[in-house]
């Protein structure tokens, strides 16, 4: 779930230079750019161009079965993790270590200690249950509730630290909606034959669960509906996503005396005060609403029935790390039933994965050693620079936009801070305890110290300079507040970027990555964000009916894709969630071509491989986004991902490209190109 900060994420894109290094035995081949092999020829270009560019990889690639979709992102996080692995095991390994290979060792050894997981079953938790048995009153319940957000477990809202929206150097205390298991309100409250079917197998797993726990089928039953009824009231109070997509919904700036008089079941002064947080007298509150909505359910609610949901919560939070029971249950419902994927990771994989997040600059550090140098910083500056003067130049092209607001978007261009790579200032991690024999307790005491960073940050200077994402992190992302991009060394390879291709192809594949960020910065949320960061409107009301116009034709573009159609009914993309994406894979496509035609001039003749350089270009960008993905995992996506499906985030792009009919020589009529080509930037 996206923080109250904008933080907009490419899922899965980038630029750079990474050194090839040995993976672990057996490890995964490192991942290819340009690969004829990936390629259905037999296609026409101009009919199906997803098809053309990745007819073969896709028929080459099909599904694995610890998964429920499997791309181009995908096969370059595998190859990550086996580097991953091999520093981890060398690393957990009896020898002379540094401090830091030491506490990942020991997190890593602690996952992979199996036998001890399994011995102890759910004991871990028996604390928690019994402070939760010990709440007598309402008032006792929010200081569990409280306690509870100190020790990293949700339950019924969120409360953390961000920029604030309109003095982004400071930071300032936000609180908003949660509490639901499943992914999303819709699951709850849609009356669709899938939506009851789902909430009937969700019902069941619950009661599993609590079975688990050594309850009776009668009272884990009972207990099941209890969670299921309290969630489906939270559910109904939610606000829905595309709702809080726009970033003045999420402004409402309160004391903390005005957020108690608003919602007086909650008792936010003891909250607070229960938190450990530091004081405060005002804060964001990104969703009043539910608030208001859910306060009377603290009184019509039993006591006995919140205090089966915080145990729920706990015991579903934790799930993962406890013993085989308890996380097959957890994988057949939300991974299996929700996702379809047919079995789970190998244990070293999901081991990897933890540690990465729970100790992400920790790891970071030795995985930017073994694999990244300077170089690579330095090579993809140079193509952040060259399309960012792209994009200026696309400003000033651009005729629906006034003077007066092309100064102000040449301002915020100018102000965007490129990171790439890593941190300057790696996070301290120190004073986490990581024990060989706990895996719990080492989980929650590093999640502890993330909230504990996170809530001390409070009518603080906001650091700028900090990363939101781990170094080998397959991903990359820009945030409003911060008004930056932010390149992971992880995503920093094949097939985004490769020293064995052309510079075409470059451009194409992390080129765009690249113009993708860019454009976030001016998309439907980003543009309310001016060059430091602040919520304010810098458009003219002229250009800014103008920009809502043209965004409308990407809303209706993509919210006529049928992301699946099964025995339970069609499903199509929502074009108004998917609007920041879609509006930032259009304007990253046609800035990163202007930078690459102008980078390679008289380079731009003559073919290699049979296609010359604007064909590359677009067959780089293609082949960045084949996938393979599961109806059920396309269904999560269709209600819960503001990302497009690989097909579309590359047949929806290129057909609304001049640039791409020219370079392949469509006509009018063919399914490559729209008759009214949507474009913002």
């Amino acid at each position: 779930m996206r923080s109250f900060n904008l933080l907009a994420v490419l899922l899965l894109a980038s630029t750079a230079v990474i050194a090839q290094t040995a993976a672990a035995p057996n490890a995964p081949k490192a991942p290819v750019s340009f690969d004829l092999k990936a390629m259905d020829i037999t296609v026409d270009p101009c009919t199906d161009f997803y098809q053309y560019a990745c007819g073969g990889w896709r028929k080459a690639n099909p599904i694995p079965a610890d998964k429920s979709r499997y791309g181009r992102f995908n096969e370059l996080d595998e190859y990550n993790r086996a580097v991953l692995r091999e520093i981890l095991e060398k690393a957990a390994a009896p020898g002379n270590h540094s401090a830091i290979e030491q506490k990942v060792g020991n997190f890593y050894a602690a996952c992979m200690d199996e036998k001890t997981v399994n011995a102890l079953g759910a004991k871990p938790l028996d604390p928690e249950f019994a402070r939760i048995a010990k709440v007598a009153s309402k008032a006792d319940l929010i200081k569990q509730i409280a306690y509870m957000h100190s020790e990293a477990m949700p339950a019924l809202f969120g409360f953390s630290a961000g920029p604030d929206m309109h003095d982004s150097t400071k930071t300032i205390a936000n609180i908003g909606q949660g509490g639901l298991t499943l992914p999303d309100r819709d699951y709850y409250v849609k009356d669709d034959a899938k939506s009851k079917e789902i909430r009937e197998k969700y019902l069941e797993h619950v009661t599993n669960m609590f079975k688990l726990l050594g309850e009776s089928a009668e009272n884990a039953t009972a207990d099941a509906k209890t969670v299921v009824d309290l969630e489906t009231k939270l559910a109904t109070n939610t606000m829905e996503r595309v709702w809080m997509r726009d970033p003045k919904n999420r402004d409402n700036r309160r004391t903390v005396e005005e957020l108690a008089k608003s919602a007086p079941n909650f008792d936010f002064t003891a909250y607070f005060v229960s938190t450990g947080a530091p004081k405060f007298q005002s804060l964001n509150v990104s969703t009043p609403q539910y608030f208001a909505k859910t306060n009377a359910l603290l009184d019509t609610v039993p006591l006995a029935d919140w205090k089966t949901y915080l145990r729920w919560k706990v015991l579903n939070s934790n799930a993962e790390l406890l013993a085989e029971p308890f996380f097959l249950e957890n994988f057949n419902f939300f991974d299996k039933y929700l996702s379809g994927a047919q079995e789970a990771e190998a244990r070293w994989k999901r081991c990897t994965t933890m540690t990465d997040q729970a100790l992400g600059e920790a790891l970071g550090q030795l995985y930017v050693d073994k694999t990244f140098g300077k170089e690579g910083k330095e090579r993809s500056l140079k193509m952040i620079q060259a399309i960012e003067k792209a994009m200026g130049k696309n400003i000033d092209g651009l005729e629906w936009m006034s003077e007066q607001t092309k100064k102000e978007a040449h301002k915020k261009l100018a102000a965007i801070v490129n990171n790439i790579g890593y941190p300057d200032k790696w996070r301290d991690y120190s004073t986490v305890t990581i024990k060989r024999n706990d895996l719990i307790g080492n989980e929650r005491r590093a999640s502890i110290f993330e909230r504990r960073r996170n809530w001390n940050k409070i009518d603080k200077p906001t650091d700028k300079t900090e990363w939101s994402m781990s170094p080998p992190t397959v991903n990359a992302y820009y945030r409003g507040a911060m008004n930056d991009i932010n390149f992971p060394a992880g995503i920093l390879q094949p097939p985004f970027f490769s020293r064995d291709v052309d510079d075409a192809v470059n451009f194409g594949a992390i080129g765009v990555v690249i113009g993708h960020e860019l454009s976030h910065g001016f998309d439907d949320q980003g543009r309310k964000f001016d060059a430091v960061g602040n919520l304010r409107d810098w458009w003219t009301a002229e250009d800014g009916k103008e920009f809502e116009s043209r965004a409308d034709c990407f809303v209706n573009q993509y919210g006529n894709y049928v992301a699946v159609k099964d025995d339970k009914g069609e499903v199509k993309l929502n074009g108004k969630l998917t609007l920041g994406e879609n509006t930032a894979d259009n304007g990253g496509l046609r800035i990163a071509y202007m930078a690459a035609m102008d980078m390679l001039g008289d380079g731009v003749k003559g073919k290699i491989q049979g296609f010359d350089a604007a064909q590359r270009f677009f067959i780089g960008y293609g082949q960045i986004w084949c996938q393979n993905m599961t109806d059920q995992e396309a269904r999560k996506r269709a209600i819960t991902d503001p990302h497009s499906a690989g097909e579309y985030r590359v047949n929806g792009v290129v057909s609304n490209s001049s640039e791409f009919r020219e370079a392949f020589g469509c006509k009018a009529g063919q399914p490559m190109v729209r008759e009214n080509a949507c474009r913002v930037w």
